[in-house]
């Protein structure tokens, strides 16, 4: 798994608004943005539709609240699409299929 897949920033963030918690402190705004170093991956900062969709469906899904957001626009995966889409035993049959097809087609 990446440093900049859906799951890991989702845990570091839930890990990191829990141990504010615990310790009694407010969470550092400069540590919750898409720039912070606490989220960089390959040296490089996560980008700012990224990481809306992360904390737009964090929220959505009940794991933050808090959060004040415009309306995101455009069709977008959901998080149970991505779990489906990279656990899916049939789907990972299909895109070996998809693979196959393009070398013996090309152009495809």
């Amino acid at each position: 798994m990446a440093k900049d897949d859906f799951h890991v920033i989702v845990y570091q963030l839930l890990a990191y608004l829990y141990t504010c918690l615990k310790r009694g402190e407010d969470p550092d705004p400069k540590r919750l943005c898409a720039d912070s170093d606490f989220f960089k991956a390959n040296g490089q900062t996560l980008n700012a539709r990224y990481w809306a969709y992360i904390v737009y469906n964090m929220h959505g899904l009940g794991l933050i609240d808090g959060v004040m957001f415009a309306e995101m626009d455009g069709c977008m995966i959901t998080p149970i699409g991505i779990e489906y889409l990279t656990d899916n035993a049939f789907l990972a049959k299909a895109k070996d299929f998809l693979k196959d097809i393009k070398a013996i087609v090309p152009f495809v």
